[in-house]
């Protein structure tokens, strides 16, 4: 077996993902250690950025061991369409949010345009399911936990 990288058969999306998430890594590990936030009960608020900068150097190293393995096989090329329904939910839900049309409208967006991306055709009924869902989701955290979301018609409805 030939030495991958003398043959020219490095993965270098791969590799620029492993640069990627190592920096990501560090960064978070970093902005951890600059906390000045202490905890008199062990386990501080600092603790998950260090979890989460573990999890990214992980993710990392696998990445990097990617990048120098030959045979592995290449990705199927992106659907332009899916990514685009995708995309549009997450911008519809910032705006959302933003503009003030609260949570449980926002998840209505971002599950029907999801669904869509994944191929499903019944936009309207995606939109219906959404809200049901927001809805669950809204009522558990404002009542159940209660935790703020942000508001919109629908929530100034059901406080």
């Amino acid at each position: 077996m030939a030495n991958p990288i003398s043959a020219g058969r490095i993965d270098r999306p791969a590799l620029v993902v492993a640069a990627l998430l190592l920096g990501c890594a560090a960064l978070v590990a970093y902005d951890a250690s600059q906390q000045t936030i202490v905890s008199t009960y062990g386990v501080g608020p600092t603790a998950m950025p260090y979890v989460v900068s573990a999890g990214l150097v992980v993710l990392g190293l696998a990445h990097l061991v990617v990048a120098f393995k030959d045979g592995i096989p290449k990705p199927e090329s992106a659907d332009s369409g899916a990514i685009f329904w995708i995309t549009a939910g997450l911008v519809g839900l910032v705006a959302c949010i933003a503009l003030g049309g609260g949570f449980i409208i926002a998840t209505a967006i971002v599950f029907a345009c999801t669904a869509r991306g994944f191929g499903r055709r019944a936009f309207a009924i995606d939109f219906a399911i959404g809200l049901v869902l927001g809805l669950a989701i809204f009522l558990m955290f404002s009542k159940l936990l209660t935790l703020v979301l942000p508001s919109g018609p629908l929530e100034h409805l059901l406080v």
